[in-house]
């Protein structure tokens, strides 16, 4: 990623603005951005959409569609030859379809500046807000959430850089009078969560001896008993030290690890899984928006093939039973649904049987089959059983990011799904960057994302704490991996919904507008849940951003081959 760094550049350039005037921009943002004011925005329209900017104000160049329609191999520059070194001089973009070369400036040098990148864009986005209310809050507010912490802790770090190697003396500067409306705990976690930058610093300058000292202090100071904030810094801490482990040529035990990519991918069906759906508006948000579209585009047919890339539980598919029976006209002929998968075929067959349960009180007649591949490469349409007048819909939860490390699978799946040209294809996936080749920008894209989602669990199971901790457990895989390793070992591989659309251009999909009723479907979702005021709905062209406190979760958007 262009300008993706880690040092950070001197104060006659311009980045660092004199302390008292950064603190009092900094502590007044950090009162704008505070989620009790998120309700009274528009839930699709709100300014904290524009946090989600495009890769070029990052100076990361997609390619033209012609580009990519006219290059067969250019899947190949898509970030998905996942061989190359962690630092070399010469690095490819890590988002799909760039096949610009460029020179990664050198770690001593580098700079956060993805900190200063997601606070520019924040304060524009409520600049550019019209006739936005005044978000303001008075100094008796709540303690500051895990991500404000972090941004909080990432712009003060860019202030005293010019310190040198001694971090520790950040602690020891004053707060001045701007940071007065903090608690001391926010400010004891500000602190804590400099040295976790500083530590990531360390680690990326391969300063490893330092990093350690830095990563005792942490674990000192906070525990994961604690607030999000505190847990999240540990959990990065883990991250670290696997990283230098792994770069120092340490033993690491990988036993068991394999069962935990599903559960870190989010693919688990586990009850504590299931209760984490349950609790958080995410998936169901997606999940309804997704079957309302797929009802629209199937509004007409009497015999419907759904084909879904993750089966996992199918309850969705129980749902659209329900809405199938309401029908006035056109009664269902057939419903079939075929699940495809290359693991846990057990689980598939189970679901199958709980669906043709259903269906039958339903009295909607129904067969269902799975494809199961040992590779996903041997697809191949036939498999798919394919019969005249059947309207085909499919559905991909959060399950293309899986094969991004495998592009030979990726590309052949959408050469097949083209080839069966259905009526819909409809995509959940992350809204976030973990793809870069560059360990800086990673690690800034995931400190963000995971205390957004941190928080989150903290506001959402408040009520299921044991199952909660469950949960961080299971996604602290998921930032090991981001954060420790490299090549084939790195499976968690998230890319924005831009970086998908520059994909699809080269199987001449079209993204198609989503309805009022389904976009209306989402927002009637948010409102079943206790925290709707904090799930933010955000539109990225046709796509809908599905969020918390205006950091994009999970992006949805719906296909249409040309």
């Amino acid at each position: 990623m262009a300008n993706v760094s880690f040092s950070f550049p001197s104060s006659h350039q311009g980045c660092v603005p004199e302390d008292r005037n950064e603190e009092k921009r900094v502590a007044k943002g950090v009162q704008e951005h505070r989620g009790e004011d998120v309700a009274v925005l528009n839930p699709f329209f709100s300014g904290f959409g524009s946090r989600q900017e495009n890769l070029s104000n990052r100076g990361v160049c997609l390619p033209d569609q012609s580009q990519l329609g006219s290059n067969p191999m250019v899947l190949d520059h898509f970030n998905l030859d996942v061989s190359y070194p962690a630092t070399s001089g010469s690095e490819e973009s890590p988002e799909f379809g760039n096949k610009q070369k460029m020179m990664m400036p050198p770690s001593s040098k580098e700079t956060l500046e993805l900190l200063s990148s997601y606070w520019t864009v924040l304060k524009k986005s409520k600049r550019d807000e019209p006739g936005g209310p005044n978000l303001e809050v008075s100094v008796s507010q709540p303690k500051l959430s895990a991500e404000e912490i972090m941004r909080v802790a990432g712009t003060r770090y860019i202030q005293f850089q010019h310190q040198g190697d001694n971090h520790l003396s950040m602690l020891t500067h004053p707060f001045g009078p701007a940071f007065s409306c903090l608690s001391e705990d926010d400010l004891k976690e500000v602190e804590l969560a400099q040295l976790l930058l500083a530590a990531a610093e360390k680690v990326d300058d391969q300063q490893f001896d330092r990093a350690s000292r830095l990563f005792s202090y942490c674990e000192l100071l906070a525990s994961k008993r604690a607030s999000p904030a505190q847990r999240i810094v540990l959990y990065f801490v883990e991250a670290l030290r696997d990283r230098i482990d792994k770069q120092t040529g340490r033993t690491i035990s990988t036993k068991g690890l394999e069962g935990k990519a599903s559960i870190s991918q989010g693919l688990s069906t586990s009850l504590t899984s299931l209760k984490c759906h349950a609790q958080l508006p995410f998936n169901q948000v997606t999940q309804f928006t997704a079957l309302q579209v797929i009802i629209e585009h199937t509004v007409s047919a009497t015999r419907i093939h759904l084909i879904d890339l993750q089966i996992r539980s199918g309850i969705q598919w129980m749902v659209l039973m329900h809405a199938l029976t309401e029908r006035k006209r056109d009664p269902v002929e057939l419903l079939k649904i075929t699940a495809v998968g290359s693991a846990g075929r057990e689980k598939m067959e189970e679901a199958g049987q709980r669906l043709a349960s259903v269906a039958e009180s339903m009295n909607i007649p129904f067969l269902f089959q799975v494809v199961f591949l040992s590779n996903l490469e041997d697809i191949r349409e036939e498999q798919f059983n394919l019969e005249d007048g059947e309207a085909i819909a499919v559905y991909a939860p959060i399950v293309l990011r899986t094969m991004i490390s495998s592009p030979t699978s990726l590309e052949k799946m959408f050469r097949v799904i083209r080839n069966l040209n259905p009526s819909v294809m409809v995509m959940t996936e992350v809204e976030a960057n973990h793809n870069s080749p560059s360990f800086v920008a990673r690690f800034i894209e995931a400190l963000f994302f995971y205390s957004a989602f941190f928080d989150c669990l903290e506001t959402c199971m408040i009520q299921e704490a044991e199952y909660k901790t469950i949960v961080e457990e299971m996604f602290s895989y998921g930032i090991r991996n981001i954060i420790s390793t490299e090549g084939h070992e790195r499976f968690t591989r998230n890319v924005k919904i831009e970086v998908w659309r520059a994909f699809f251009a080269r199987y001449r999909m079209v993204e198609l507008e989503l309805s009022e009723a389904s976009l209306y479907q989402a927002t009637l979702i948010t409102k079943q849940f206790a925290c709707e005021r904090f799930c933010t709905l955000d539109r990225d062209g046709n796509s809908l951003l599905v969020g918390w406190k205006g950091t994009p979760i999970l992006s949805f958007s719906a296909w249409k081959f040309r």
